[in-house]
């Protein structure tokens, strides 16, 4: 017998979405939460950009990561993390010339769809 209580999730089908600056695979999902794996080329970086609806966290599995939550800016190495809230400008960029860098995300919040990104800048033209 199933406790009531419980929520029960099912690991995602890792469908591997291509980007400009890397890709990135959902790896699990369930009510109010989502977690990604974030792969970004050597010597690129995601745009600048905010959420309404989420927060997220950050913890570098492979590589060196540059990373920008508001007007701070961070070296993160393997192990390393960090949370963003919602409403929060961030980025994260690799800074290695030659090692790509991944990036497990924690999504967190009530709304956790891709059309939540406002873009402020972008190396790839994508600004809202």
């Amino acid at each position: 017998m199933t406790n009531q209580s419980e929520v029960t999730f099912e690991p995602s089908k890792k469908k591997r979405e291509s980007r400009p600056w890397g890709s990135y695979e959902i790896l699990v999902s369930g009510p109010g939460f989502q977690i990604k794996r974030i792969t970004v080329k050597a010597e690129f970086r995601l745009s600048l950009q905010w959420h309404r609806h989420r927060d997220e966290t950050w913890v570098v599995a492979r590589g060196t990561a540059k990373v920008m939550v508001g007007e701070e800016e961070h070296i993160l190495g393997r192990g390393q993390s960090m949370f963003v809230s919602r409403n929060t400008h961030h980025r994260i960029e690799n800074i290695s010339s030659v090692e790509p860098l991944e990036i497990i995300e924690v999504q967190t919040g009530d709304y956790l769809g891709e059309d939540d990104i406002v873009r402020l800048e972008d190396d790839f033209g994508r600004v809202d």
